[in-house]
């Protein structure tokens, strides 16, 4: 019986106020709303919200103006980070906190382009029912954000075919404190839930 070979993918991210990118390994990728049980370690966690896109055609040192031509869709999503490790100030932190299984939420189906380029569309991330985050179209020009985070992650990262790349869009803030047992976190998009999930410690 012939071996099936693994389809592997990039998630690579530009971290907020930088910009510099890091790369989290495909098993970080949760797409279907399960929920995260964190690992005894993970006291604590937090979270940055994102805008992110799939690649549709491959590329490296992808030039600004074909920007748009190499991907197919976009939408928003969160990453997580274990606070013991991203808080620990040591210089590969950011990139150790990076590593922890099913911690890229980053839900599909995605948005056509056209619909990041219609202002008022919004999206909003709630935990326990209050909103922690909000923003909208119009507010920020996601589309080009998004244009600029390709071409500047292809110099370094040869894009594939369904790699995904993705922008924070703020600082990592705290989700679950160190007594927060359960929380449950929910995301939609233009009147479209995203994904709704809890975190379990």
């Amino acid at each position: 019986m012939g071996l099936r070979q693994a389809i592997l993918m990039n998630i690579t991210v530009k971290i907020h106020g930088s910009r510099n990118f890091i790369c989290r390994p495909d098993t970080t990728w949760e797409r279907e709303s399960r929920d995260f049980y964190s690992p005894e370690f993970a006291s604590e966690l937090f979270y940055t919200p994102v805008v992110f896109a799939r690649i549709s055609k491959a590329g490296k040192c992808i030039g600004r103006k074909f920007a748009a031509r190499y991907y197919d869709g976009l939408n928003f999503g969160i990453l997580l980070y274990p606070g013991e490790i991203l808080n620990a100030g040591r210089p590969e932190s950011l990139g150790a906190a990076s590593i922890l299984d099913h911690t890229s939420i980053l839900p599909f189906p995605l948005f056509q382009p056209v619909v990041f380029a219609t202002s008022g569309n919004s999206f909003s991330l709630e935990k326990d029912g209050k909103m922690i985050y909000n923003t909208s179209v119009g507010t920020e020009n996601f589309l080009e954000m998004m244009e600029d985070a390709i071409c500047a992650a292809s110099e370094a990262v040869s894009q594939r075919i369904g790699d995904l790349v993705a922008v924070e869009l703020a600082a990592p803030e705290i989700l679950c404190g160190k007594d927060e047992k359960r929380a449950g976190i929910s995301a939609s998009f233009c009147g479209n839930s995203l994904f709704r999930l809890s975190i379990i410690k």
